[in-house]
């Protein structure tokens, strides 16, 4: 099974801790996209994440392509409670410290009123748990957010998820995970 992990594009708003305050795409973000899954072949079926800047893309390509698309919560980005919708210089103004430890150790340190990195971790792998529970040699891509890719990186790589920061997931970047192979290659980016 190929699983095709591609990363909303560009938000109105500029870079901020989203989570799951629901922004929607720049036209420059729905671009991105297309331009990801532009070289990637035929998808069997679409799984996203419900926020606007992931499902508005994945309607229109499960649209123009008659795919199957299904909107799954638990591909939601990281909630990152009151620092949803603010920058790191606004939270670097008011408490440097509390965002020094989230990067550092974000499990221990969630943002405050935040979703652990550890209950994250959970129901992002519940959710591919049961993405995998399909026929073997499909392909399916699924559309979501950054903290989702890079815990199915780490998973799938065999790292510990307290390293997820270490993975470069750009807007509009679409990755490969081959799985059910005895040869099965480390995903790269598209």
């Amino acid at each position: 099974m190929l699983l095709g992990l591609l990363r909303h594009g560009e938000t109105e708003g500029g870079q901020r801790f989203r989570g799951h305050t629901d922004h929607p795409l720049t036209p420059k973000g729905l671009s991105q996209m297309y331009t990801a899954v532009a070289d990637s072949g035929r998808w069997d079926r679409l799984v996203s994440s419900p926020l606007s800047r992931c499902a508005t893309f994945a309607k229109a390509l499960a649209r123009q392509q008659a795919l199957s698309l299904t909107f799954d919560d638990r591909l939601k980005e990281i909630h990152f409670g009151t620092w949803e919708g603010r920058c790191a210089e606004e939270l670097m103004v008011e408490d440097p410290d509390a965002l020094a430890r989230f990067w550092q150790d974000p499990d221990t340190y969630p943002p405050p009123q935040g979703e652990s990195l550890g209950r994250f971790q959970a129901r992002v792998l519940d959710a591919w748990r049961d993405i995998l529970q399909t026929q073997s040699g499909e392909r399916v891509l699924l559309v979501t957010h950054g903290g989702v890719i890079r815990v199915l990186l780490c998973h799938t790589r065999g790292i510990p998820v307290s390293r997820w920061h270490e993975f470069e997931v750009a807007h509009g970047q679409l990755h490969r995970v081959l799985v059910g192979s005895t040869d099965t290659p480390p995903p790269e980016p598209m």
